[in-house]
């Protein structure tokens, strides 16, 4: 068996960074931009008003000062002029100032009769001007590679940038398999079950950025299972669920093989997950993934998320994690790297009582995958310990 990290190591050598694209702006949300975007135009383009008042030369303004108004400018209409001696404007939020003037005085702050306005004697100090270019300059840029959210696209489109060149989704065919196994709606036989695993990962996946496809379920003969994988046709990344362990019936591996997939590795020292396999098939990266539902979503979460978004460019990089503090002792741990079901709050981490990698119950409760290297010794309540969070 290999670790975590050299099943890592394995699959980051089977997947690169995917061809771009361009897209409008309206659907780039999530997409990660690939190549670098630069603002065609200043923001704000002019020196603007950041509240509603009057505009004046600063240098004039005092309280009890007077100024004479000749005219207004508001969001979209400036004043076409220049303001003189003793000359304010009335403006508006957003609004161009004329030439001539450098501060803004809040409309609380005067007093007006007619064209006649008076500062009052509780002026207070700022100036409230956006000044030209503030949020950004022409040039400025965007950095690749980022994941596209919404204050990203609304940025991107202050920059006048209607198309992005953003990195291919990912595609990936899931593929159930197994005689055991029906899709949810069906009526199971005596001996069935309904098959959970491809729905959880295509969540997954498709939160990810990818586009994932769940193909019809494969059963436990070579002919169906060559179906499924020419079903496959296409697809940057194919997973199976189920039947790469050493059973009788287990045969992904064997029809894998045969189809022309060269195996980069087969189990992982981790619990649970132990029966892993990967290599390439083709143009697209495998991955037989075990077919117990808390397994499959938990190798999903360690080592299919960081092959996605190594795909997108974003970095060939384990899944992140993060630390709290143990809640409770803990006997030493078993000789495998082990990912418990567990719920994070307050700082706190807790490991469920119940870690069996059938119960999805139990993981669909849980927060957290609370992280245990192999052969951990006994922990301490308070004791700092990673997790990825779910």
């Amino acid at each position: 068996m290999i670790t975590v990290d050299e099943a890592l190591d394995h699959l980051f050598s089977l997947v690169s960074p995917l061809d771009t694209e361009t897209v409008p702006l309206a659907e780039a949300s999530g997409r990660v931009l690939a190549q670098d975007a630069l603002a065609t135009r200043d923001q704000p383009p002019f020196a603007a008003s950041a509240m509603d008042g009057y505009a004046m030369c600063g240098a004039a303004v005092r309280p009890g000062a007077e100024f004479t108004v000749i005219g207004e400018s508001a969001a979209g209409h400036g004043f076409d002029g220049a303001l003189g001696q003793g000359e304010a404007l009335r403006i508006f939020t957003g609004a161009p100032l004329p030439e001539g003037a450098d501060r803004v005085v809040m409309q609380e702050d005067v007093t007006r009769n007619g064209d006649r306005i008076t500062i009052a004697e509780t002026l207070g100090t700022g100036h409230h001007v956006r000044a030209a270019g503030a949020d950004f300059k022409t040039g400025d840029r965007v950095p690749a590679p980022r994941r596209l959210g919404p204050a990203d696209l609304a940025l991107l489109a202050s920059m006048n940038l209607p198309r992005l060149v953003v990195r291919r989704k990912p595609r990936v065919a899931l593929i159930s398999t197994g005689d055991e196994l029906v899709m949810p709606g069906e009526t199971p036989g005596p001996d069935q079950i309904i098959a959970s695993n491809t729905f959880g990962l295509k969540a997954m996946l498709d939160g990810l950025g990818a586009e994932a496809r769940i193909l019809p379920i494969a059963r436990d003969t070579r002919s169906s299972l060559e179906t499924a994988f020419g079903l496959a046709e296409g697809a940057d990344l194919v997973i199976t669920i189920g039947g790469a362990s050493v059973g009788d019936h287990d045969i992904v591996g064997a029809v894998a093989a045969g189809l022309g997939m060269e195996q980069a590795f087969y189990k992982v020292r981790m619990r649970p997950g132990k029966p892993l396999m990967a290599g390439r098939m083709g143009q697209a990266a495998m991955v037989g993934l075990p077919g117990n539902p808390v397994s499959a979503l938990v190798c999903g979460h360690v080592f299919i998320a960081p092959m996605i978004r190594a795909m997108l460019g974003l970095g060939a990089q384990p899944a992140p994690r993060r630390s709290a503090r143990l809640a409770h002792d803990l006997p030493q741990a078993g000789p495998r790297e082990h990912y418990m079901r567990a719920d994070v709050s307050d700082g706190r981490i807790t490991p469920g009582p119940v870690q069996d990698s059938a119960l999805l119950s139990v993981l669909a409760n849980a927060n957290a995958l609370m992280i245990r290297p192999a052969d951990d010794p006994p922990r301490r309540a308070g004791d700092v310990i990673d997790y990825l969070p779910l």
